[in-house]
């Protein structure tokens, strides 16, 4: 029998009735004929309330404690499902990620995962079981609970499909799909019936809050075809798979905006071999998630290193530059908080010219100024002023008719 994953998150099992619907999805599909893996999110905001209750009792809880919290809310709701599928007649057992041996590394709150046992859970699918695990969570080696971090479901879900083998994974969640841009700022946005693993790891990289990224890097080194989908209707989502001719046409597939961001500018570092790993080593050992880099040379012995963190590791990373700026020869540290990064991704942009010109004459006409650039073989991405973020944002996804689906974008103009 094919084995089928499926996720629930938050905002789909936030209460009862949610949680018999999720059950229902459950139970018609294996009828189908599968056998079922469901992974479950906590419920609701259950994650930010526990965070909540952690901070009343301690400013800056020990990591350790705080994933032993959190992973609560999942195994509540995992455990709700089970007895869900049970009323309803059907065999069901949940488990947390320890129990089916989801091992980790010890980086609390945002450890990765580095192997999955899936005999305990095939046993019970054999056995006629629908398999519930809980999402976001795993164990470390020495046998202490930790969590993956926000969106941390996705990863295990996708995971888990790929050590058991699965073809497919259902993602459903409160959104249809995965939008064009963000259908709450720009309200033209249209749903996408298919990405590829590429474009949506970018867009996901940047800010794109529908997937976790690393749930789409297992997808991808296991070619495990995603579909993120509403759990609220059975229509048809968006499938996330390799590359189609159809979609190598579009110049841009999406576009994002980041607004928590920050950038670090280290002014006349000693332009010599090693002091760029030196400064990104020292980020690396304080676990601050580095976005994009920028090195300018300034003179033969000089150059000025850029990068952008989140709002959330700034002090972090300041500290870590803090302790290497004398050793690099740094004259200054520049912080820039009001900016925000708007990016375009497609995977159209490997064959075709003009996108970095259509997408700078778009901001120029809107006389934004553009404060740095930064690019892949798929993405573009512009520093501007957070005042200027939501026009710049509109103004590009105007310019690649984000408001179009890939059908009629690939019309005859």
């Amino acid at each position: 029998m094919p084995i089928l994953v499926q996720k629930f998150g938050g905002t789909s099992v936030a209460n009862a009735e949610k949680i018999r619907r999720a059950a229902g999805r459950a139970i018609e599909a294996k009828k189908r004929g599968n056998q079922v893996v469901v992974v479950a999110s906590a419920r609701g905001q259950q994650t930010d309330e526990l965070i909540a209750d952690a901070k009343e009792v301690h400013p800056n809880p020990p990591k350790r404690e705080l994933d032993m919290l959190l992973s609560t809310g999942e195994q509540q709701t995992v455990s709700l499902l089970a007895m869900a599928i049970d009323a309803m007649g059907h065999k069901a057992i949940s488990f947390t990620g320890a129990q089916v041996k989801i091992m980790t590394d010890d980086s609390y709150t945002k450890a990765r995962i580095q192997s999955i046992g899936a005999d305990v859970i095939r046993g019970k699918l054999d056995d006629g079981y629908i398999v519930i695990v809980a999402g976001f969570q795993g164990m470390e080696a020495g046998g202490n609970i930790t969590t993956l971090g926000r969106g941390g479901s996705d990863t295990s879900a996708v995971a888990l499909a790929a050590a058991m083998g699965a073809d497919f994974c259902e993602i459903y969640t409160d959104v249809d799909g995965v939008y064009t841009a963000d259908p709450r700022i720009y309200k033209k946005a249209v749903k996408m019936k298919q990405i590829s693993y590429d474009e949506i790891l970018e867009l996901a990289s940047l800010g794109a809050g529908v997937m976790h990224s690393r749930s789409i890097e297992f997808g991808k080194k296991y070619n495990v075809t995603i579909h993120v989908r509403s759990s609220m209707n059975n229509n048809e989502g968006t499938y996330i798979t390799h590359e189609v001719p159809l979609l190598e046409g579009i110049l841009v597939s999406g576009a994002t905006i980041q607004k928590d961001l920050a950038k670090i500018t280290l002014n006349s570092v000693d332009n010599k071999p090693g002091n760029a790993a030196r400064i990104f080593e020292h980020l690396a050992a304080a676990k601050v998630v580095v976005n994009d880099i920028i090195q300018t040379e300034i003179s033969a012995d000089k150059a000025n290193v850029s990068f952008t963190v989140g709002k959330s590791d700034l002090l972090t990373a300041q500290e870590a530059i803090e302790k290497i700026r004398k050793g690099v020869h740094c004259d200054s540290v520049f912080v820039r908080e009001n900016i925000a990064e708007v990016s375009v991704v497609g995977v159209g942009m490997r064959s075709h010219y003009g996108v970095a010109n259509m997408m700078f004459k778009a901001l120029a006409d809107l006389k934004i100024n553009i404060e740095a650039i930064t690019t892949s073989e798929i993405r573009i991405s512009c520093l501007v002023d957070i005042k200027d973020a939501i026009k710049a944002y509109e103004t590009v996804c105007d310019a690649f008719e984000l408001d179009k689906t890939v059908e009629k974008r690939n019309q005859p103009k």
